[in-house]
């Protein structure tokens, strides 16, 4: 390494301990711990208006018992792989640590986490793997062994809008085949439009291959297969969009999407009338309806439906991330930090908690027995389009990234190959084929160094 590259990592590595240590104290000055209670420090990446929900079902769990105290320490912005790793490296990790991004496998492979059976029994381990649902598990394993809790999922689905549907005497598409027929009704090609019925997304791709019956990757084998007959099918579909109106616009439409101020939902704006996204929208249009109440407006109708699939696809199917607990080796309170996780998650008699939890941040649950309780129920009859992703939710269908090292090398490959399918019109299936070799030749990379 030349020794400018060395002072810019130097350089970065100094400026991320400075802000970790900046957040660090932050958290130790909100929450005081009592003498008398073991610590557990917790990182976690959110901000905003979900910081609050989150220093809250910190403060209940604090005083639901007096055994351990919880600190937590907000970690937002980038480079938090950075952050905890230098921690690591320090020997001054956290106790736990709240992810969303696919590094289970990388950290596990690397030897970083301790593995959950490390702190519960195999009859505990047992039990909560039966509890979860399959994408939850899924999501926190690694080599067929757990070393990660998940305590939320995020699930896509298609929303539409009700009334812009029904004016071209369009109903909700139950089918590929519909979808197509009613966005072409919407926005004909062969001139620019200021609204389209429907456009995909390259890192939808992810969702579509699984809808049409694909898999990214063969665990049997270790394998990566993303360019397998089903997932050039789903991105040839969603290339022909852009063969349909044109590359250049579809890509212009879609930068327009990224200039919204904020992170506005471009389906509130007018921009599409179907377009697919996450279970956190639903607070969106339902505060867009409770205020066009309050002027006395007539309320929009919006709706959501899973992804609707082609004659060969598969119900109730897509791609499924969330967040997680994952502990570090070296952590000094492994068993504050167990316990911390099953009261959030909901696991071991704590689903009340977790109902609540997942009710105060828009979350969905990871076990049906939180879906079940009473408050979560609640929160679903005041919020009913919230239903369409909890049901999707316990489906085997929706399937995660790949747990394995490089993950998120994986899942870049993946987008970039259906950004140059879709914007360059390189062919399907020749854009996956590289990406898959580039992937393959990571993978073998990493299993080289065991």
């Amino acid at each position: 390494m030349n020794t400018r590259n060395f002072k810019r990592i130097a350089g970065v590595a100094l400026l991320a301990g400075v802000i970790a240590l900046a957040f660090w104290e932050s958290g130790r000055r909100r929450f005081e711990v009592p003498q008398s209670r073991s610590e557990v420090v917790f990182w976690h990446f959110w901000g905003g208006k979900d910081r609050p929900v989150v220093e809250e079902i910190c403060r209940r769990f604090n005083e639901s018992q007096q055994e351990y105290f919880v600190r937590p320490v907000a970690m937002p912005g980038n480079n938090l792989d950075l952050k905890f790793f230098l921690s690591v490296a320090g020997g001054d990790p956290p106790d736990v640590l709240n992810q969303d991004d696919p590094i289970v496998a990388d950290w596990a492979h690397r030897e970083a986490l301790l593995p959950l059976d490390a702190m519960a029994s195999p009859e505990e381990i047992a039990e909560l793997e039966g509890w979860l649902f399959p994408a939850a598990r899924q999501i926190g394993s690694y080599q067929d062994r757990l070393y990660a809790l998940c305590n939320g999922l995020d699930i896509r689905a298609l929303y539409y809008n009700g009334d812009l549907l029904a004016e071209h005497g369009l109903a909700p598409p139950q089918t590929l085949a519909e979808l197509d027929a009613a966005a072409l009704a919407i926005a004909p090609p062969g001139e620019p439009h200021d609204r389209y019925g429907y456009l995909p997304d390259p890192r939808r791709l992810w969702s579509w291959g699984i809808v049409f019956g694909g898999r990214f990757y063969d665990p049997r084998t270790g394998v990566a297969t993303a360019d397998s007959e089903p997932i050039v099918a789903a991105l040839d579909w969603m290339a022909s969009y852009s063969r349909r109106y044109g590359p250049d616009q579809v890509a212009r439409f879609r930068k327009g999407d990224q200039a919204l101020p904020g992170a506005a939902f471009p389906l509130l704006e007018g921009r599409y009338a179907m377009i697919m996204d996450g279970q956190w929208r639903v607070a969106e249009i339902a505060a867009v309806a409770a205020a066009a109440a309050k002027r006395g407006e007539q309320v929009p109708h919006y709706g959501v439906v899973p992804l609707p699939p082609p004659p060969s696809g598969v119900p109730k199917a897509g791609w499924v991330n969330g967040n997680f607990f994952v502990v570090p080796r070296g952590a000094r309170n492994p068993q504050g930090a167990w316990a911390f996780m099953k009261f959030w998650s909901g696991f071991d008699g704590h689903e009340g908690e977790a109902a609540r939890a997942c009710a105060g941040g828009g979350w969905i649950p990871a076990s049906q027995a939180v879906v079940d309780h009473p408050t979560f129920q609640d929160y679903l009859r005041r919020y009913p389009l919230f239903g369409t992703f909890v049901e999707l939710a316990s489906s085997p269908e929706q399937v995660p990234t790949p747990g394995v090292p490089g993950a998120q090398f994986f899942q870049d490959e993946v987008i970039r190959a259906a950004e140059d399918a879709m914007y360059k019109l390189v062919p399907p299936r020749a854009a996956l084929e590289n990406a898959n070799r580039r992937v393959q030749a990571r993978l073998e990379a990493a299993r080289a160094k065991e």
